[in-house]
């Protein structure tokens, strides 16, 4: 991370650094234990490209030895893919630099290589220190408890919950890990990211005085579509359930819509900045641009209000629409300056001290990875389990404000909501995808 005052020509919108910083970076991230220190056994479950990143951070980020020893999926081809990716190496993508073969860090034979809907029980059964969450996350919840249950230490990605029940079942086991002692890190990855650390312990020292409002934006283009006609699963036709488990980012019960599947890592920002949890939201949305039923059924925009104490109001926008541009920031404004932060840098303008930063933005997703081995390791376990269900909550209440067209109140949906998308049966064969929301007439459960 590289510090500048304002003003030395330095612009938030161009924070990449070059490749040797980014080296630099990256030798920065392996804290050193002591030889010969004991192993730890990895244990993955959800096989997807998430997944598998993470698995290759886990076990690359640090030098501790960590081996990968058991792997878990609904799908026989993505476990297969995973491992492969994993044996022979791959080229770099938007959360992971090029890796080579980590064949040497895999001992996952054929009897630790589990699939269906209770591949998580089995992997977590297998003799694993840690755990990697990372199926769609309507899954986290149970996942979660299990792993806790089970004794695990966890990383597991964000968003942690679809709807309400997820997000009290989340927090309930966040606080019994605690009891254990055992450690839990999410995938909030700017958390663990050098100029957000910096830049919120200036907001939080008063830096910027007292906060007014704030802007929380994560507006993009459109995400990856896989259709059946693709024969990508060597099939010529999937099930309803195959389709929607394919299609997850698509599928409202599996990912939440994408306010609460990508635009959490804004919102937690917000949140991290705050220290508090809303006391409404006011939201809208909808399909307007993503109208063929392909897209599934979620919403293609969403505008929130998010009202604090204290009579702050915080604005939240996401959007997945073509030919648009990348807005991807946090911008928190107080009564002496203003915070800006991306994943690739940010500054504080106005106040006493303005100060920009460079920043390397793949180096948190290792850094996590490196933190939560670290507290393994030293036996002073980290847990962040109940701030990351608090930030997909407000992820929630903004889209179950925006489909029923009624502002949610956060302690209402925190107690009352009986809001539990999750099918009846996980299972192969029809289930009909739930319509689209329509606000005014799709009910407040």
């Amino acid at each position: 991370m590289t510090e500048q005052k304002a003003g030395e020509g330095v612009s938030r919108r161009t924070f990449l650094k070059s490749s040797a910083a980014l080296a630099a970076g990256a030798a920065a991230l392996r804290p050193g234990y002591a030889a010969g220190a004991e192993r730890l056994r990895l244990g993955l479950i959800g096989c997807g490209g998430r997944g598998t990143r993470a698995a290759v951070q886990a076990l690359t980020s640090t030098n501790t030895p960590v081996q990968l020893v058991a792997m878990g999926d609904v799908f026989r081809d993505m476990l297969d893919q995973s491992m492969k990716m994993l044996s022979r190496g791959a080229k770099s993508r938007y959360d992971n630099r090029d890796f080579g073969a980590l064949a040497d860090r895999l001992d996952v034979p054929a009897e630790r290589q589990f699939v269906g809907f209770d591949a998580y029980k089995k992997v977590l059964a297998s003799d694993v220190n840690v755990v990697i969450l990372a199926t769609p996350p309507a899954f986290r919840p149970e996942h979660f408890r299990a792993a806790v249950e089970a004794g695990k230490h966890v990383f597991m990605e964000k968003p942690v919950a679809v709807d309400p029940a997820g997000v009290r079942t989340v927090i309930a086991a966040a606080d019994e890990a605690k009891k254990k002692g055992l450690s839990v890190v999410a995938g909030t990855q700017r958390r663990h990211q050098k100029h957000y650390i910096e830049i919120m312990k200036r907001v939080q020292d008063g830096q910027i005085g007292d906060i007014l409002t704030a802007t929380a934006y994560w507006n993009m283009g459109p995400l990856w579509l896989e259709e059946a006609d693709t024969n990508w699963a060597g099939k010529s036709k999937w099930t309803d359930m195959e389709w929607q488990l394919r299609n997850w980012l698509f599928t409202g019960w599996l990912s939440g819509d994408h306010i609460c599947e990508q635009h959490v890592h804004n919102l937690d920002i917000i949140h991290w900045a705050l220290g508090a949890n809303p006391i409404k939201a006011a939201a809208m949305g909808g399909r307007q641009a993503r109208t063929d039923p392909k897209f599934g059924n979620i919403y293609d925009h969403f505008a929130a209000d998010l009202e604090y104490p204290n009579g702050i109001h915080v604005t939240s926008y996401c959007r997945q629409m073509e030919n648009s541009p990348n807005v991807i920031a946090e911008r928190i404004v107080g009564s002496k300056g203003v915070a800006w932060t991306t994943s690739e840098g940010g500054s504080i303008e106005g106040g006493a001290s303005p100060v920009r930063f460079e920043a390397d933005p793949l180096e948190p997703y290792y850094q996590e990875h490196a933190d939560l081995i670290q507290s393994i390791r030293e036996g002073k376990a980290v847990n962040e389990g109940r701030q990351v269900a608090e930030s997909t909550m407000v992820a929630i209440i903004s889209r179950m404000s925006a489909y029923t067209a009624a502002d949610v109140a956060w302690d209402w949906a925190m107690k009352e909501s009986k809001l539990d998308l999750a099918p009846k049966k996980l299972e192969f064969g029809p289930l009909p995808l739930a319509p689209v929301a329509v606000p005014g007439k799709t009910p407040l459960i």
